[in-house]
């Protein structure tokens, strides 16, 4: 789901509050939904604010996230 068909539904209230959950301000997330490129940290936090609905490829799809998440789980079977 793309950014700006989550949040458009959201009553200002609730988008304060999605906002401060991700970490942000309501402006910064407009502007990311609006196409302003956000930042990899920032979009995984909105990934985990919006539980999955809107996922870090929608938001960064120039980030190779399954190698990320590849490498991750590499490193906690060696462990």
């Amino acid at each position: 789901m793309k950014l700006l068909d989550y949040i458009k539904p959201l009553t200002k209230e609730q988008l304060e509050v999605f906002s401060s959950s991700c970490g942000s301000t309501v402006g910064q997330i407009k502007q990311v939904a609006y196409g302003r490129r956000a930042s990899a940290e920032l979009a995984i936090r909105i990934d985990i604010a919006s539980l999955g609905q809107v996922s870090c490829e929608d938001i960064r799809g120039d980030i190779d996230w399954k190698y990320l998440r590849d490498s991750s789980a590499d490193s906690k079977q060696a462990a």
